[in-house]
């Protein structure tokens, strides 16, 4: 396989060229000399020597790189946006690297042969490029706290920013003293021939390391360390979620809240919506322990902006145009944002720090989780919400059934997806993770719901479709955290749907038990055959886990 440097960046297609207004001071770019340089030896300790370094920069030089940048523009609200090559996560170009793959089973491997060779590749393109270190911590808690590193090309300064504001920061005491136990080396200029669309995500849990060829989207720096986060989450006893957290006051006591979901299936949407004057505490990964203890993981957002609207997601909304935010692949013209545009892509993000959320919590004020959602982006019989119980709510959890979206690649986008956990960066064998669900869940009880966050009797073209809004996910949030709700067993799957919620009424409350929408439209026979097919599916899909155990497989039969 061979490796080429692909030399200047590209100017965007459809972006004005370049920063609206030309920035001044800060870092150096090109080459960085001094003590940015000499801070490898007397500070930081890489795995190889770039030509120069721009180590530890703080906010104000990361900008200054950032603005430089061909493809970055200045939106009116003062912040950044950046147009990238790649536009989103890519899956096929991911492997594990391993020589026992079934370890990882069902995930992409490579060899450690093919690793080193890679790395090697990788480290002789550093060596003529001028880099940047970002470094800082996943979680907050000391107790799960990890240092987490990025290294990657300087004219990629918007990916580095935007880590720095994920990372929750070194405190002084921790400067000299910080070795990484992740570490993501990211390279977007450097293409790896031979392997899907020339890039390659190399995954080394041994030792901590992910590698990233061929690729400027932000989310393979994020994803990338939480990935191997994940292995060391599960090593401990505990289990990483991708999963939002947010506390729900209810008659003077908080009831906290897990909301896990794939990408773009409304996980950020939930979490940040308000119930009871609820205060998000987490968006996009954390980790439950054996004792049921909650850890967060990331100091900031990172949010898709497509359909962002002030009047449905304000808290959001406002935290997306302060100036300090990050964009990327946000349509703009003439410095204004358009969020509905997506003749680019659909995938526009947004990285703000959840300081800029109005009363945001802190994952360390809480003791457990009381309720544990599992989203569920489907178009034809799944209610806008179920009650789950026993191991059925394993089984759901390990079923992670949900319709792609643009976050997710081409290959996702639209199609349906079972995706264990709705965690596609858990990097070992998907059955640890429905075992290790089920045995903390029975030593730490939660209240375990299914919540369809897209439409039920069909697709958005179809006339006789519902969809569920914001609004209808809201008011069941707000029915489960207050007891509310009213539930009946459905025949059909076993568990219980809602009878009533307060807040969804006439019409709207067929949301509620899809058999009934059925019925009404003559379609009892298309309902039938739809349940008999995920049944039969569903039974189908857990025999692809021998690993997992018995009675999680069996509760969907």
């Amino acid at each position: 396989m061979r490796f080429t440097d692909k030399g200047a960046r590209l100017s965007p297609p459809g972006h004005e060229g370049g920063c609206v207004e030309e920035p001044s001071g800060g870092a150096e770019t090109a080459s960085v000399s001094g003590p940015r340089t000499s801070l490898i030896s007397s500070v930081i300790d890489l795995p190889v020597r770039p030509r120069s370094v721009v180590a530890r920069p703080d906010p104000e030089e990361l900008r200054t790189l950032t603005e430089r940048m061909p493809n970055c523009l200045t939106t009116k609200y003062g912040n950044v946006n950046v147009q990238t090559r790649v536009v989103a996560r890519s899956k096929a170009s991911t492997f594990i690297v391993t020589d026992d793959p079934s370890l990882h089973r069902g995930q992409p491997t490579m060899t450690k042969e093919q690793g080193e060779r890679m790395a090697s590749i990788q480290d002789e393109y550093i060596h003529t490029h001028d880099m940047v270190v970002v470094d800082g911590y996943i979680g907050n808690d000391p107790v799960l706290r990890t240092p987490a590193r990025l290294i990657i090309e300087t004219g990629n300064a918007n990916i580095a920013a935007m880590q720095q504001i994920l990372y929750y920061p070194l405190d002084r005491a921790g400067e000299s003293g910080f070795e990484p136990l992740v570490t993501v080396i990211y390279t977007p200029g450097l293409e790896a021939r031979g392997f899907p669309n020339d890039r390659l995500i190399a995954v080394d849990l041994e030792r901590g390391i992910t590698r990233v060829f061929n690729s400027d989207y932000f989310g393979e720096s994020k994803k990338g360390g939480l990935r191997m986060w994940n292995k060391l989450v599960y090593d401990r006893g505990g289990l990483a979620m991708h999963a939002g957290c947010k506390i729900i006051p209810v008659g003077g006591q908080n009831r906290v809240a897990l909301i896990i979901g794939l990408s773009g299936t409304g996980k950020t949407t939930t979490t940040f919506s308000k119930q009871n004057d609820s205060r998000p505490v987490q968006d996009d990964f954390l980790a439950i322990m054996p004792d049921g203890s909650i850890h967060a993981t990331e100091n900031g957002c990172f949010a898709k902006t497509f359909g962002l609207a002030e009047e449905t997601e304000p808290a959001i909304y406002r935290a997306v145009l302060k100036p300090t935010s990050y964009l990327e692949n946000v349509s703009q013209k003439n410095g204004m944002l358009d969020f509905f545009d997506t003749s680019y892509t659909q995938n526009g993000r947004a990285v703000f720090k959840m300081s800029d959320i109005e009363g945001a919590g802190d994952a360390r004020a809480i003791k457990k989780a009381d309720i544990l959602l599992i989203l569920n982006r489907n178009e034809d019989i799944i209610p806008a919400v179920a009650r789950l119980s026993g191991t059925q709510a394993a089984a759901y959890f390990m079923l992670g059934e949900t319709k792609g979206t643009s976050a997710g690649g081409a290959e996702e986008a639209g199609r349906f997806l079972r995706i264990p956990g709705t965690n596609p960066f858990f990097p070992l064998d998907h059955s640890l993770q429905g075992n290790r669900i089920l045995e903390i869940l029975k030593t730490n009880p939660m209240e375990v719901y299914l919540m369809n966050t897209g439409r039920i009797g069909g697709g958005e073209n179809d006339p006789r479709s519902l969809k569920v809004k914001i609004r209808h996910s809201s008011a069941i949030i707000q029915g489960i955290a207050e007891g509310t709700i009213r539930w009946e067993r459905d025949p059909d799957f076993g568990y219980e749907v809602a009878f009533r919620v307060a807040g969804i009424e006439g019409d709207d409350e067929r949301l509620l038990r899809p058999r009934e929408l059925y019925a009404q439209q003559g379609r009892l026979d298309e309902y039938r055959t739809i349940v008999e097919r995920l049944r039969a599916e569903r039974r189908e899909y857990m025999k692809s886990f021998p690993g997992l155990a018995r009675d999680i497989a069996e509760s969907v039969s």
